[in-house]
């Protein structure tokens, strides 16, 4: 009798998706507003953010879905701050109070020193997206922004948000 195997990757395609690591220090609702005017970009505030380890931390996300090209654009933060009290050991000093210890968390790991993703669905060429990385680089508050390969990411589970 033979054997039948199921082969399930004609059934789940991989996401085509390309995107760009931007570095900088400015708020959230700042870059998104300067892309918006920079690419004429329409990005919005999502109501929920993106919660990662069993809700300790959160990473905003913005938004825009352009039917005109059947793209999507999303800007998510890759840094999260939480600020968590600790108690000091030594019961018997004179200083034992809590102490505030804050932890930093990377929604991208692998990319640490990005501030910011920008992750578009459907990729560009290379030479669209070589443009857009132009545009984003002219914008003063921006350190530097560069594109990422989607196939050396280990974490990609993370940048699936709908």
């Amino acid at each position: 009798m033979p054997i039948k195997k199921l082969v399930l990757d004609d059934f789940f395609e991989e996401e085509s998706f390309s995107l760009i690591g931007i570095h900088c220090t400015i708020e959230d609702y700042r870059l998104a507003f300067l892309l918006n005017k920079t690419l004429t970009l329409k990005l919005r505030r999502q109501e929920k953010d993106i919660d990662n380890n069993n809700q300790e931390t959160t990473f905003s996300i913005f938004e825009w879905e352009d039917n005109a090209q059947f793209k999507t654009w999303n800007l998510v933060s890759n840094v999260c701050k939480v600020v968590s009290n600790q108690l000091n050991d030594r019961l018997d000093s004179l200083f034992s109070a809590n102490q505030k210890i804050t932890k930093t968390h990377h929604l991208v790991p692998e990319f640490s020193k990005a501030n910011y993703l920008l992750k578009i669905n459907n990729e560009f060429n290379f030479n669209k997206e070589k443009l857009i990385l132009d545009k984003i680089l002219k914008i003063d508050q921006i350190i530097t922004a560069y594109s990422i390969s989607p196939k050396s990411l280990k974490s990609k589970d993370q940048l699936i948000f709908n």
